[in-house]
C-alpha cells in the first residue's frame, strides 16, 4: 500500500491524538476545546505521548517489566530529540511539538521519571515528598503546556507548575480509595500516621474515617492554595489561551468541592463532575476577568529543576527556528474528512452496542 501523502499522514496523525485524549482524560478534552486551534492540537498530542507512556509503565506487571518499560521510553524520547521518531502517531507528534517549542529533554524525562516512581509503588514521608512527585508527573506537564503557548519566564512556569501540582493533589485525594485497592498510597506518611492510621492496615482494608478525612481536607486545602497562586500565571498566558487553562482549573477544583461536599471520603465512590457542571465551569472560565496575584511568588523547591532546565535551553535564533508549521498545520478539508470519517466510525460502534 502505497504511503499516504504528507497532508493525510500529518491529519492522521492529529485526529488519533486528538482520539485518545478524548476517551482517556474528558476533562482535559473539554476544556482544550477552548484552546486555539493550533495550540490547542499540540497540546493533544502532548497528552497523547504522556499517556502513552503513562499506560507503558503502568501495565509492566513486575519491577524488571517496569524497568524495561521505562529504558524503552527513554530511548524513544531520545529518538523524538533526535528527529527519528518511533513510528507512531503520539511519537512523530511529540518529536514536531518539542522541536518547535524549544521544550528541554529534561522535562518529559522528568515524567517518565515519575510514571516509574509509580511502578515501582513509592509512598512519600511527607507533602515535601509528595511535591517532588507532583513535579515530575505534573509539573513538568504544565511547564510544557507554558512553553507550547510561548510563555517560558521563570515565574509563569513556576505558576504552570502550582497549577500542575494542585491538579495532582486533586487527583490523588479523589483516588484514596481506587489507589489503595490496587496497592498504592500517595497520602504523606507523616499525617497518617500523626493522625492515628496505619499506612499498611489502610492499605489491607481501606475504609473512610473521620481521621481519613481530616486528610484529604487537609491536601485539598494544599491543593486550593496552589489553584489560588496560579491565577497569576494564568494572567500573562496569551488571552486567548486563558479561558481553556482556567477552565480545566475551576473543573479540577470542583472534584475537590465534590469530595468536600460527600463529607471527604473518597474511598466508598469516587467523585465525578457531571457534564452540565463542566459546561458551566467553561462558560464561567470564558467571561472571568484577569485575578491579580503575586507572579513573582517563590516556586516549589520542588520543581525549580524544571525551571532551571528552561532556562538553560534558549530558544534558538530565529532563522534556526523550525517553521511554525508542524504536523497539525494542514489543510482544512482533510481535517474534515478525517474527523468525518472517525466521527461515523464511532457511531457506527455505537449502534452496534446499543440495546435493541
Amino acid at each position: 500500500m502505497p504511503a499516504l501523502p504528507p497532508e493525510f499522514a500529518a491529519a492522521a496523525d492529529r485526529t488519533a491524538c486528538r482520539t485518545a485524549i478524548r476517551h482517556g482524560s474528558r476533562s482535559f478534552f473539554a476544556a482544550g476545546q477552548l484552546l486555539p486551534g493550533d495550540v490547542r492540537e499540540a497540546a493533544y498530542g502532548l497528552y497523547a505521548f504522556c499517556r502513552l507512556s503513562d499506560d507503558l509503565v503502568d501495565e509492566a506487571e513486575d519491577p524488571a517489566a517496569c524497568h524495561d518499560a521505562v529504558a524503552r521510553l527513554d530511548r524513544r524520547i531520545g529518538r523524538a530529540y533526535a528527529g527519528d521518531p518511533a513510528d507512531t502517531p503520539a511519537d512523530r507528534a511529540f518529536s514536531e511539538i518539542v522541536a518547535a517549542c524549544a521544550i528541554p529533554e529534561a522535562l518529559p524525562r522528568a515524567l517518565i521519571e515519575g510514571f516509574a516512581w509509580d511502578a515501582a509503588g513509592r509512598r512519600y514521608d511527607d507533602l515535601g515528598a509528595l511535591h517532588a512527585y507532583a513535579a515530575r508527573v505534573a509539573g513538568s506537564v504544565g511547564a510544557m503546556m507554558a512553553l507550547i503557548m510561548g510563555v517560558r519566564s521563570p515565574d509563569a512556569l513556576a505558576r504552570a507548575c502550582d497549577l500542575g501540582a494542585a491538579m495532582q493533589l486533586t487527583n490523588i485525594a479523589r483516588d484514596v480509595g481506587e489507589d489503595a485497592r490496587m496497592g498504592r498510597l500517595y497520602l504523606p506518611l507523616d499525617w497518617m500516621r500523626a493522625a492515628g492510621l496505619d499506612p499498611d492496615a489502610f492499605l489491607a482494608d481501606p475504609r473512610p474515617s473521620p481521621a481519613l478525612a481530616d486528610i484529604v481536607a487537609r491536601l485539598l486545602a494544599e491543593a486550593d492554595g496552589l489553584y489560588r497562586r496560579a491565577e497569576a500565571g494564568i494572567a500573562v498566558l496569551p488571552p486567548r489561551c486563558r479561558p481553556a487553562i482556567r477552565a480545566a482549573g475551576l473543573i479540577y477544583g470542583e472534584i475537590g468541592r465534590v469530595i468536600a461536599a460527600r463529607g471527604h471520603d473518597p474511598v466508598t465512590r469516587r467523585a465525578r463532575v457531571g457534564g452540565v457542571r463542566k459546561l458551566a465551569l467553561i462558560a464561567r472560565a470564558t467571561r472571568a476577568p484577569a485575578v491579580c496575584g503575586d507572579l513573582a511568588a517563590p516556586a516549589l523547591p520542588q520543581v525549580q529543576f524544571l525551571i532551571d532546565a528552561v532556562t538553560a535551553h534558549p530558544l534558538p535564533p530565529l532563522r534556526q527556528r523550525p517553521a511554525l508549521r508542524p504536523w497539525w498545520d494542514v489543510a482544512g478539508r482533510v481535517v474534515h474528512v478525517l474527523d468525518l470519517v472517525e466521527r461515523i466510525r464511532e457511531r457506527e460502534a455505537f449502534g452496534r452496542s446499543a440495546p435493541s
